[in-house]
């Protein structure tokens, strides 16, 4: 492990007014996204799709690095264009969603334990030859009556930490994401407890694995209230919250934070960030990873025609833009009609 150059990678993955893009959606989940734009799901619309949004501006003035699908890290653009030299190209950094999803969970009823350790690090090996210089893999907890318990929490920390510790061997960073859900009905409180006891169970097995937070990148949920639950919190409440549980649990030593949308509307997303960045005296750099609310806008203004590039990427830069400045606690309502 090259412990200076991970570090170096994690910074700029974490670079100020900057963050991640994350275009990791397998075939399945995309197709999901496409359907609902009457958009066929064949290789070549996700290759142009995704090539569009790589060939942006925003790229360059908003997007550290993306996550990548396996079938994306491999395409070429229509011009023979590897996607990931078009990534490079940008100054963006080019990453790889490498878990197997989440998976029913044995004896733990109504929760799962993300998959993929086997034959990882051959994979990582791989993945690094293609460009790949960080990684993503994501554990999903849920909050309901009687879970989560000890052994989805403790399970879901050990595989994180095995990835993590696989990932910094091969001189790639590894993005840790033990995502709370937003689903149920739980209020805030709840959710900052939850989130509190995922993250300490998380960082002392990465602790126990070797794994140097140096050398990482954590991507939590916020702490919010579930969609089902009568209270919404009011965006600074979000931000406080959220502030004094990672402030508890995540070690300083850590280069950066970069959030996941969770389900949240696109403007929440970019509101609570900029909220939880303008509160200051942050240990970390505190940034995005947002997949769907960096993309519905331009997925939406696409709709599949050649004709709507220029339109989507705008809808894209737009939303890169105004992230950014959230990254950076300026952003303001005022600037989502600029």
């Amino acid at each position: 492990m090259n412990l200076d150059e991970l570090n170096g990678i994690a910074k700029k993955m974490v670079a100020k007014g900057r963050g991640i893009l994350a275009a990791d959606e397998s075939s399945g989940t995309i197709k999901k996204r496409f359907d609902a734009i009457g958009v066929e799901n064949t290789e070549d619309n996700r290759r142009d799709y995704r090539e569009f949004l790589f060939r942006s501006s925003a790229m360059k003035d908003h997007i550290s690095g993306v996550i990548l699908f396996d079938e994306t890290i491999r395409q070429k653009a229509k011009d023979g264009t590897p996607l990931v030299k078009l990534i490079q190209d940008a100054g963006s950094i080019p990453g790889i969603k490498v878990d197997a999803g989440a998976k029913p969970l044995a004896g733990s009823p109504g929760e799962t334990v993300t998959e993929g350790l086997d034959g990882l690090r051959e994979r990582f090996v791989e993945y690094h030859k293609l460009g790949a210089r960080f990684a993503k893999w994501r554990a999903v907890i849920d909050i309901a009556d009687g879970i989560p318990t000890y052994n989805c929490v403790n399970a879901n920390a050990q595989a994180l930490a095995r990835y993590a510790a696989l990932a910094q061997e091969n001189g790639i960073v590894p993005i840790v994401e033990p995502e709370i859900l937003m689903d149920g009905a739980h209020d805030i409180a709840t959710c900052e407890r939850v989130t509190g006891w995922v993250l300490e169970t998380t960082f002392s097995q990465l602790f126990y694995a070797g794994v140097r937070p140096e050398g990482m990148i954590l991507k939590p949920n916020m702490i919010v209230p579930g969609k089902k639950c009568a209270k919404q919190n009011s965006i600074a409440e979000v931000a406080e919250a959220t502030v004094r549980v990672l402030k508890r649990h995540v070690p300083s030593s850590v280069p950066g934070i970069a959030f996941l949308s969770g389900g949240q509307s696109d403007e929440d997303a970019t509101a609570h960030l900029s909220a939880i960045n303008a509160i200051g005296n942050l240990p970390w750099a505190v940034t995005f990873s947002y997949g769907r609310a960096l993309q519905a806008a331009p997925q939406k203004a696409w709709s599949g025609k050649a004709e709507n590039v220029a339109k989507a990427q705008a809808a894209f830069g737009h939303r890169a833009r105004m992230n950014g400045l959230a990254a950076t606690g300026a952003w303001s309502k005022a600037n989502e009609a600029a």
